[in-house]
Parts: structure tokens; C-alpha cells; sequence
């Protein structure tokens, strides 16, 4: 018994390894959707419900740029929110343009690396 014991960490190792491996490799990196917002900001609200069905397709990030440390994003979109970046790169301003952003996610998607 003290055999089987000593050495059921290494079974477990031996059955689990192909199962771990599949697990590692299928691990996908989500691409980065940059809401630039402020509050109030009622076309923000109505981009985010648009934006819903999408939400396991990428992680929302968004960056508020009233504040002192983002003041280089207010001096850019102030007139122009909100504005979505897509893993750095701007995507789209005002309103939700679903058919580019499918076209986007579809294409990093493929690339199968989430972009980064």
C-alpha cells in the first residue's frame, strides 16, 4: 500500500498529461474592446446594450477621460464618445458599427490568437 501511495502522484501525472495538454493549447487570448467614456454618457449606455450579445467575444475595457490621468484621451475624443479601440487600434466612434466589429473579431478569431 505504501508503494501504490508513494507513487499515485505519478499515475496521476501519466493519466492527466494528455488532458492537461488539450486544456493549455485550447486556451484563447479574448481581444481588448477600449470603451472611451465619461458620465454621464447616454450614447455609452446605449453602445454597451448593443454591445451585450458580443460581450464573451472580447473583454470591455473602459477608460474614463475626465480623469486627470487620461486627459490625452480627453483632449482627443472629447467631442467624439464614445470611441472603441480594438486590442490598441481604433475601431469605430459614436455609435456601435456591428457589421465592422463582427468583421474585426471574426478576422482575430482566425487568426486564433485574440491578436495580441
Amino acid at each position: 500500500m505504501l508503494w501504490f501511495q508513494g507513487n499515485s502522484m505519478q499515475l496521476a501525472k501519466y493519466c492527466f498529461r494528455p488532458f492537461l495538454r488539450n486544456l493549455s493549447a485550447s486556451k484563447t487570448v479574448l481581444p481588448v474592446l477600449t470603451l472611451f467614456t465619461k458620465d454621464p454618457c447616454p450614447l455609452c449606455d446605449e453602445a454597451k446594450e448593443v454591445l451585450e450579445p458580443y460581450k464573451n467575444r472580447f473583454v470591455l475595457q473602459e477608460v474614463d477621460i475626465t480623469l486627470p490621468e487620461n486627459s490625452t484621451w480627453y483632449e482627443r475624443y472629447k467631442f467624439d464618445i464614445p470611441v472603441f479601440h480594438l486590442n490598441g487600434k481604433f475601431l469605430m466612434m459614436h455609435r456601435v458599427n456591428i457589421s465592422k466589429l463582427e468583421k474585426q473579431l471574426r478576422k482575430l478569431e482566425q487568426q486564433g490568437t485574440g491578436g495580441l
